[in-house]
C-alpha cells in the first residue's frame, strides 16, 4: 500500500495548529502541511473558547510575523488595555480604584473573536496550498522507532474508513486532548489549583456606563473602557470582560478554591449567584441579558504542566497541548508565539540537512525558564487580588518585567539564536531570580496591607517612562543595541524594586523587607534617585481631584 509522505503532520487545526502552518509555510514557501482537525468547519462566532484577549508578543506574532494585520484591522477589535477594578460588592465604579490608561498606549494588542479568526485562519491555510481536512479524528500517532524514519498517523472521517499518512515531523496542536502527550506520558501537574466558569452573552456590556458620575466617565475619552479586558477583582478571585467583534461579550470568573469554591459556580444560575454577592454592578446589567447566553463551560484545575514540549525525534507540541498557566494576564497566544516559531526554526533546520539536537536543549530550557517565570505571576497570588495598594505595584512589576525582558527578546528575535542566547544568560538568571523574589514580597506584603480603595483612576498612561517602555517594542535594534537594551531593563528593574521597597518601608508596617533586598544585591545593587517610577503615595493624593 501506497501511504502519502508529507513533510508537517499537524494534529489541530484551531489556533495554534493553523497559526503554526502559517509560520512554516512562510518559512518554506514549498513545505508538504497538512492539517487534521476534529472539529467541523466553520466553526460558531464566539466560538466555546476561551483565549480572546491578546498581549503584545502574541499581538506582533499575528499581526507582523504572520502578515495578519489586515484581517485583525477589518474583522477583530483593537484592545484597550488591560484594565483592573476593585469593585468587591460595590456597583459605583466611580467610588473605586481603577487601574488603566486612559488613552491606548504605542504598541497595542487585540481582542479575538475566536470563531472569526480560526474560521480565516482555515480559509488562509487552504489559500496558501496547504491541505486541511476538517472533521478529521486522529485515532493513532506511531512515532518513527529508526532515528531518520518517517512517523505514522492514522486519522478518520465519521462514518468512513480510516486513513494513513506518513510525516518526517509531527505536531501535537490537539489542545487539551494531547494526543501525543499522553501516548508519551509527558503530562506533569503543577501547584497552581484555579479553576475558571465563563459564558458568552449575545450582547454589550459597557462598564463605562455603570456609574452616574459624568467626569469618572470622561476620564477615558470616547468612553472606551468597554474596549478594554476588564478584569473585576475581589480576594482570592478575578473576572474577565472581553468584546468580541461579532457583537459578543466573553464573561469569565477564574478563583482560587480556596477561597471560592468550585461548586458555588459551575452552573449559570450558581455563577450568577455568585456574581450578584461579589460583583453587584456587572450582575445587574447582565441579568435582563440571560436570554442571550450563548455557552457556559467550565475547568477545575485548569493550569498544568508537561516534561518536554520539542523533541530532536522530530515530534513538538504545541499551543495548550503543551501546558497552560492562568489567564490573568492573557499569555496564551505569547505561548503560540514563542513555541511555534521555536518549532518552526527546528523544523527547517532539519529540512536544511542540520542537526537540531543542541537547539532543541535550548530552547526547551528556554520555554521551562518562561513557563516557571510567568507561573510566578500567579502562583499562591490571588490572594491580594483585591488588595487596592499592593496589586498595582505587582502589576507595574509584572508590566515591567515583560515589556523590558519577554517581549524584547521576542520582538527583536533575539529568541532562536543560541549565542544571543548564551551571551545573555547571566542577565536573564539576575532579572529571573529578582522577579521570584519579588513575587513572593508582594504576596507578603499583602498580609500587612490596610487595602485602601481610593476612588481614583491610576492612569498608566500619565507615566512618562510606562509609556516609553512600551513603545520601544518598535524600535529597530542592531545586536548590540539589543543586549544594551536588556542590561537597561535589568536597571530599570532594580529601579523599580529600590523604590518598591522604599514605598513598602513608608506605608507598610511590619513589612519583611530582607529577601527582596539580598535578592536586589545579588542582581546588581538598588537604583537610588532619579525618576519617579510609581504614583505618589496614595494618602498624598486629593482623591477629588485624582
Amino acid at each position: 500500500m501506497n501511504i502519502p509522505l508529507h513533510d508537517v503532520v499537524i494534529m489541530g487545526g484551531g489556533l495554534a495548529g493553523l497559526s503554526l502552518a502559517l509560520q512554516l509555510r512562510q518559512r518554506l514557501p514549498d513545505l508538504d502541511v497538512l492539517i487534521l482537525e476534529r472539529r467541523q468547519h466553520p466553526v460558531p462566532e464566539a466560538a466555546f473558547k476561551i483565549g480572546e484577549s491578546t498581549v503584545e508578543i502574541g499581538a506582533h506574532y499575528f499581526e507582523n510575523v504572520l502578515g495578519l494585520r489586515e484581517h485583525l484591522m477589518e474583522r477583530q477589535l483593537k484592545k484597550f488595555g488591560f484594565r483592573f477594578f476593585f469593585s468587591e460588592g460595590q456597583r459605583d465604579m466611580a467610588a473605586v480604584t481603577e487601574l488603566g490608561a486612559s488613552r491606548p498606549l504605542p504598541v497595542g494588542s487585540w481582542q479575538l473573536d475566536r470563531g472569526i479568526f480560526e474560521n480565516f485562519l482555515g480559509e488562509e491555510v487552504q489559500r496558501r496550498g496547504m491541505r486541511f481536512v476538517d472533521g478529521a479524528t486522529v485515532r493513532s500517532v506511531d512515532l518513527a522507532e529508526a532515528e531518520d524514519g518517517p512517523h505514522r498517523v492514522t486519522w478518520q472521517h465519521t462514518g468512513q474508513e480510516p486513513q494513513s499518512v506518513q510525516a518526517r515531523w509531527v505536531i501535537d496542536a490537539s489542545g487539551r486532548a494531547g494526543l501525543l502527550k499522553r501516548k508519551l506520558k509527558l503530562a506533569k501537574g503543577n501547584d497552581h489549583p484555579v479553576h475558571s466558569v465563563w459564558f458568552r452573552i449575545q450582547d454589550r456590556i459597557t462598564p463605562d456606563d455603570w456609574t452616574p458620575d459624568t467626569a469618572w466617565r470622561d476620564r477615558c475619552p470616547g468612553h472606551q473602557r468597554w474596549l478594554s479586558t476588564n478584569h473585576l477583582v475581589g480576594a482570592g478571585y478575578w473576572l474577565w470582560l472581553i468584546p468580541l467583534s461579532s457583537g459578543s461579550h466573553s464573561v469569565g470568573i477564574v478563583a482560587d478554591p480556596r477561597w471560592h469554591p468550585l461548586e458555588e459556580m459551575n452552573t449559570f444560575e450558581r455563577a450568577m449567584d455568585w456574581i450578584r454577592v461579589h460583583q453587584p454592578r456587572l450582575f445587574e446589567d447582565l441579568d435582563g441579558k440571560r436570554d442571550k447566553l450563548q455557552d457556559f463551560a467550565f475547568f477545575k484545575r485548569f493550569s498544568y504542566d508537561c516534561e518536554q514540549l520539542l523533541s530532536p525525534r522530530r515530534w513538538a507540541l504545541a499551543g495548550e497541548s503543551g501546558r497552560f498557566l492562568d489567564p490573568f494576564y492573557s499569555p496564551g497566544s505569547d505561548f503560540i508565539a514563542i513555541t511555534n516559531t521555536y518549532i518552526t526554526e527546528l523544523v527547517v533546520r532539519d529540512l536544511q540537512g542540520q542537526s537540531i539536537s543542541a537547539h532543541v536543549k535550548i530552547y526547551e530550557q528556554v520555554l521551562r525558564s518562561f513557563y516557571e517565570n510567568t507561573m510566578s505571576l500567579y502562583l499562591d497570588q490571588y490572594g491580594l487580588f483585591g488588595d487596592p495598594e499592593v496589586l498595582p505595584l505587582k502589576i507595574f512589576w509584572d508590566y515591567t518585567f515583560y515589556w523590558g525582558v519577554l517581549a524584547q527578546l521576542f520582538f527583536h528575535e533575539g529568541l532562536t539564536e543560541l549565542g544571543a542566547l548564551q551571551n545573555l544568560r547571566d542577565e536573564l538568571t539576575h532579572v529571573q531570580q529578582l522577579n521570584q523574589s519579588m513575587q513572593r514580597f508582594l504576596r507578603d506584603l499583602s498580609k500587612v496591607s490596610r487595602k485602601r480603595n481610593h476612588a481614583i483612576l491610576l492612569d498608566q498612561a500619565s507615566l512618562p517612562w510606562f509609556v516609553a517602555l512600551n513603545a520601544s517594542l518598535h524600535d529597530q535594534l542592531d545586536r548590540p543595541a539589543f543586549r544594551q537594551r536588556l542590561q537597561d531593563s535589568s536597571r530599570l528593574l532594580r529601579e523599580l524594586a529600590t523604590q518598591i521597597l522604599q514605598r513598602a518601608e513608608l506605608e507598610f508596617a511590619g513589612a519583611d523587607t530582607q529577601e527582596l533586598r539580598q535578592a536586589l544585591a545579588r542582581a546588581g545593587g538598588p537604583v537610588e534617585g532619579g525618576r519617579e517610577l510609581l504614583f505618589k503615595p496614595l494618602q498624598a493624593r486629593d482623591p477629588a481631584t485624582a
